[in-house]
């Protein structure tokens, strides 16, 4: 590594390039520059003088010239380092690059012969990294117009797992801001993904699944797209894979669904209403070795509540014992998990405190809720929210012993001077209602 920095400060790069540029007729020297070029790549350093040369330039030129696999391979490995950089990714789109990949894959994705196979797999991996920059991207989306994206387009339908899988992640990459999204959804994008999906129920590909739902849950983002993905049927085509023993896919399927019942009532109430999904919500809740499903399967649950406001969802929840889950997600060491758990229960204690009473009980809430609001370390929205929830817990008469027990008065009578403005009052609010109470 040293010895590499040392080079890159002796400023090799730009001589190594020039020297390619100037003797690209000489397969030796050629060669010599690339494994040079290979070596120093890795660095980040390197990227940053790699990106001032017109590095991108030749090595497309150089890639155009190339009939044999292995050199089209040293190329290649020059190529996936540097294009990590996001300069560098825009000067190798305007190089002509995505034309190469275009065609090797054209050339190959029908071929049994390992070189093929190895070549469309590295060429369509290009692809989707080039994809990872704002800027070239943009560029070949060409407001959905572009001939590159309709290409893409057509890796989906194919027959090749390796093509259906870089297609997939290619719309998950075009998907990364709302006008993009909002045109491929009006364009019919949602039914090539859902149709492949389709094809990976049963003896699925893991990889083709994950890229799939990561794309439907990047195109389920901006408002406009939600009602009409649900009425697609994206969520009874996400429900298939609830199934799906592979944490990848479960961690996805989630974020699809959180996505697409965000604001949307009457779907949160029907998912929230589905016994199957719910349980294995429960149980995924418990997924100890697996932070991310543990995280989603939490903020789902919330959210089926929060986005629903409806009973029969609580009585759901409470009947699969989901409550408890929502009591711990309230200690979470991410505000808005916190947050949102702490709405999701208060909407518990409005509509339901009676079917909830024992299990809110059980998983000792008003400890926690009293440790919220003691910690000075708790965010302002934290503590009014759980003052809410006090407020509500005192319907219920064995959780009013216990808010009675825990000196509460004394905790929400400091808050009443808080700095933020919406706690006072509510501690205020709060106040009066248990010295009402007790």
């Amino acid at each position: 590594d040293t010895l590499q920095s040392q080079l890159i400060n002796m400023g090799v790069i730009p001589t190594l390039v020039k020297l390619l540029g100037i003797h690209c007729q000489n397969a030796a020297l050629t060669e010599m520059c690339l494994v040079a070029f290979g070596n120093l790549a890795e660095l980040e350093s390197s990227k940053e003088q790699f990106a001032y040369t017109n590095i991108a330039e030749e090595l497309v030129k150089l890639f155009k010239k190339q009939i044999e696999h292995d050199k089209k391979e040293m190329i290649f490995e020059v190529l996936a380092p540097l294009a990590e950089n996001d300069v560098i990714k825009l000067q190798l789109v305007e190089a002509g690059l995505v034309e190469c990949l275009l065609e090797i894959v054209q050339k190959t994705v029908d071929s049994d012969k390992e070189d093929d196979i190895a070549e469309l797999k590295t060429a369509s991996d290009l692809m989707v990294l080039l994809l990872l920059g704002d800027e070239s991207m943009q560029k070949l989306f060409e407001g959905g117009k572009g001939s590159v994206f309709q290409r893409v387009l057509s890796w989906i339908p194919s027959n090749s797992h390796q093509l259906q899988l870089a297609g997939a992640l290619a719309i998950a990459n075009f998907a990364r801001n709302d006008g993009n999204c909002i045109h491929m959804v009006d364009n019919g994008i949602v039914q090539k993904l859902m149709d492949l999906l389709d094809r990976h129920v049963e003896d699925g590909n893991v990889t083709v699944q994950h890229a799939a739902l990561s794309a439907l849950r990047n195109l389920a983002i901006p408002v406009v797209n939600k009602a009409k993905m649900l009425s697609a049927g994206v969520a009874e085509a996400v429900l298939k894979f609830l199934r799906s023993e592979m944490p990848p896919v479960q961690f996805k399927l989630l974020g699809t669904l959180r996505m697409l019942i965000d604001a949307q009532a009457e779907a949160a109430e029907q998912l929230g209403k589905n016994v199957k999904l719910v349980e294995r919500l429960v149980e995924w809740c418990e997924a100890k070795d697996h932070a991310g499903v543990m995280g989603e399967s939490n903020r789902l649950l919330s959210a089926l509540i929060r986005h629903s406001k409806s009973k029969d969802v609580i009585r759901t929840i409470v009947q699969s014992g989901g409550i408890k889950h929502l009591v711990t997600m309230a200690t979470s060491e991410h505000v808005i998990m916190q947050n949102e758990a702490l709405v999701a229960l208060a909407l518990i204690a409005a509509l339901e405190l009676v079917t909830a009473e024992k299990d809110l009980e059980n998983a000792q809430l008003v400890q926690i809720l009293h440790r919220l609001l003691s910690d000075d370390r708790s965010a302002p929205e934290i503590k009014y929210n759980s003052m809410v929830l006090v407020c509500a817990l005192i319907g219920s008469e064995p959780l009013q012993k216990e808010v009675q027990s825990m000196a509460f008065l004394e905790v929400v009578s400091k808050l009443r001077s808080h700095e933020n403005k919406t706690v006072a009052q509510q501690a205020s609010l709060t106040e009066q209602r248990l010295a009402v109470e007790s």
